[in-house]
């Protein structure tokens, strides 16, 4: 009964992931043609590698070593990753490829920022920043050093942005063989530090959380409504009124911060006078949220005989 539904559920989610994927490559293109690479500065990753041999003796334009080494790393990625990461993958590099060859120009002739290299570098580690946050969220992403963060989250609950970071590090400090300028180097740093700034707080934000508390009479239609409407389960809690001693049900609910109006309105639409407290949670982890990713702990015994713990 329920497999069309699901199923157009699932295409729904899948169209929404590859048209915020599109929007995730057009904003990382915008600062990386417009303003980074126009003003010489550098950024990390493979498209840090890219702007580099550009700019070298090779000439070799941005999009043809981007789209290269890109097909590379998918390639290693495809067994850990899964075939479905990276085919949204290389939709995202094939659009960003694309974006570039046919922006490049456009850009140039635009001459943004160019009396002003830092404003630049912030405004263009924005852009890409965001771009590349919204791709991983999306369960896509740019390519190059995103493929790694994204193999080593996968086992690892560590933070994609520093992950990032230190993979770029050694790529912007390197542009100075080329552009023989320090000055722009730090400006690449600048870049990184941003970049990865903005990655944390773009995919943070798309798996915020937040926690229901409900009292009301009417609990069981609330909840009711709830599971069906939205798929997210409801818990009964038994409790009572300290000051008129009447017992009473407060449903608990975690629900993404996505879902907060339509719950609201299933609350407003049940009991209007329902007493509601709302707020925010850093981490939601189990069924239908996040997954748990920690270190295996093994227990072994040690050399005086006790029982010792390695990670």
């Amino acid at each position: 009964m329920n497999t069309p539904s699901v199923s157009r559920k699932a295409i729904h989610r899948e169209i929404r992931d590859y048209l915020m994927i599109t929007i995730a490559m057009l904003s990382y293109c915008i600062g990386w043609s417009v303003f980074l690479l126009p003003n010489n500065i550098t950024t990390g990753g493979v498209p840090g590698i890219a702007s580099i041999l550009e700019w070298s003796v090779l000439k070799i334009p941005a999009q043809v070593t981007y789209f290269t080494i890109n097909i590379i790393l998918l390639a290693v990625a495809l067994k850990v990753l899964g075939w479905r990461f990276c085919v949204k993958t290389v939709f995202g590099v094939t659009v960003l490829t694309l974006s570039l060859s046919l922006t490049r120009d456009f850009a140039a002739s635009l001459s943004l920022l160019r009396d002003q290299p830092f404003m630049a570098c912030i405004i263009g580690s924005v852009f890409c920043g965001c771009g590349v946050g919204l791709g991983l969220a999306s369960n896509g992403s740019a390519g190059g050093t995103d493929i790694v963060a994204a193999v080593i989250n996968k086992y690892r609950d560590i933070s994609l942005g520093h992950v990032i970071m230190i993979c770029d590090i050694v790529i912007i400090t390197s542009s100075y063989v080329v552009l023989k300028d320090w000055e722009r180097v730090i400006f690449g740093y600048v870049v990184l530090y941003v970049t990865a700034f903005c990655i944390d707080q773009v995919i943070h934000s798309m798996h915020r959380s937040i926690q229901f508390f409900i009292i009301s009479e009417k609990y069981d239609e609330i909840s009711r409504r709830i599971n069906n409407e939205t798929r997210r389960g409801c818990t009964r809690l038994e409790a009572q009124g300290a000051y008129t001693g009447n017992a009473s049900k407060v449903l608990f609910v975690l629900a993404r911060q996505r879902e907060y109006k339509r719950i609201m309105q299933i609350i407003h639409d049940c009991d209007p006078a329902a007493f509601v407290s709302l707020s925010s949670v850093t981490g939601v982890y189990g069924e239908g949220f996040d997954r748990m990713k920690v270190k295996h702990r093994t227990v072994k015994p040690s050399t005086d005989g006790n029982l010792a713990d390695k990670v």
